[in-house]
């Protein structure tokens, strides 16, 4: 599915495509890597252990993409399972570290397609949009990865720092 939107975005000026390899679903910051010690990144680590293991993995659908100011994106459905994953990762850092960075206000599960490095009018973005018959797709979300990202290519790419699984319990030791 996103390779018929993107084919179909091509020629539209003043967006920057996201390849399969970076479409991703933001879920919760933590800092800038320069500026977490070590120590905080390994109790932030420890401490949504729990706390995912008592969210079982999910499945999202997408379906058409919507335009915004800042990119071209599908919004997730249902909302509820990445809200919940987001709240309990929000809850390991403020454990881990006492506060956390970013606003809990106005997160909108999502998935960007292609972001907007211009102004202008949305019409042929619209247009190329209109030309894809894509079915929806589903994808299941089985963990959460925390990541190390940069955005030094006009689009968001990262390194996996570390994998932490939904749904699974950690045995009694």
């Amino acid at each position: 599915m996103a390779a018929a939107y993107r084919t179909a975005l091509a020629g539209v000026g003043g967006l920057d495509l996201v390849p399969d390899r970076w479409l991703h679903l933001t879920t919760q910051g933590i800092g800038f890597a320069d500026t977490v010690p070590a120590a905080e990144v390994q109790a932030v680590l420890a401490a949504p252990a729990d706390r995912l293991a008592a969210l079982a993995p999910f499945d999202l659908t997408l379906h058409r993409p919507e335009i915004t100011p800042e990119a071209i994106r599908w919004e997730a459905a249902p909302a509820g399972p990445p809200t919940a994953v987001r709240t309990a990762l929000r809850d390991a850092i403020r454990t881990a570290r006492g506060t956390v960075d970013e606003s809990d206000d106005g997160f909108a599960p999502h998935i960007s397609i292609a972001y907007s490095n211009a102004t202008g009018p949305a019409a042929p973005v619209q247009a190329a949009l209109d030309t894809v018959a894509a079915a929806p797709a589903t994808a299941h979300i089985d963990h959460v990865e925390l990541i190390v990202l940069n955005r030094d290519r006009r689009m968001y790419e990262w390194d996996t720092h570390t994998r932490l699984p939904l749904g699974q319990q950690t045995p009694p030791g």
